[in-house]
């Protein structure tokens, strides 16, 4: 596993030169690093490197590994990066620090719901859809400020960023403008985004936190 831990030094070290290319504090840029399908034996080397803070995509893939392995490591941050259904919200309370994806009014209310009843708030990102696809979770961008707007003064929840995923086949740049702007209208204070492939681009239009996988863990 020497690899791993190489790669994920030089991950956090690309980080370092992008932050100090774009005139960002040093340490300004948060890495996650994103975990899924892999198994805690995989992640483990990362974990001894220093890493704290990790993604995943599913709830119960989640539950499979991360409970034993935040028993072992308390300072552990676990974030929630892929779409989560609303049958899933009351283990996504329990388990993750962080929950980057919610996207539609009926989260929201089933979030503020498991949230009161197991009085543990993880911190919540509202996904937007930058490119509109149809396929992809997220909600579209003439909607994500009202959309905040209304998790906050309707549900009660603490709306801390916004996240999003650029489809594959555009340049990244103008969607990280755009998720940027909408920061800004909305006034939230974190914007996750950059992966393995632009994470250097997203760092350059603002990313607070950047969501890497294969640049450390390899193809899975």
């Amino acid at each position: 596993m020497g690899d791993v831990v190489q790669q994920f030094f030089a991950v956090k070290a690309k980080i370092a030169v992008a932050e100090q290319e774009a005139g960002r504090d040093a340490g300004a840029v948060t890495l996650v690093a994103v975990s899924k399908t892999f198994d805690a034996a995989d992640i483990d080397p990362v974990i001894e490197a220093g890493q704290r803070i990790f993604g995943e995509n599913r709830v119960q893939e989640a539950q499979g590994k991360w409970p034993d392995l935040k028993d072992a490591f308390p300072d552990i941050e676990l974030h929630l990066i892929g779409p989560l259904q609303s049958n899933k919200a009351k283990e996504a309370v329990a388990l993750f620090d962080v929950i980057e994806t919610v996207d539609r009014e009926k989260i929201a209310a089933e979030l503020a719901k498991e949230i009161a009843r197991q009085g543990r708030a993880p911190r919540l990102y509202v996904q937007v859809n930058t490119g509109s696809e149809p396929q992809k979770a997220g909600i579209e961008p003439r909607e994500a400020v009202a959309f905040v707007a209304r998790c906050r003064d309707v549900h009660g929840l603490a709306i801390e960023g916004l996240m999003c995923i650029p489809p594959a086949d555009e340049n990244p740049g103008p969607h990280f403008a755009l998720l940027e702007k909408l920061g800004h209208e909305a006034g939230v204070a974190r914007l996750s985004m950059g992966m393995s492939g632009d994470y250097e681009t997203a760092i350059a239009f603002g990313a607070t936190s950047v969501r890497v996988g294969s640049a450390i863990f390899g193809s899975r």
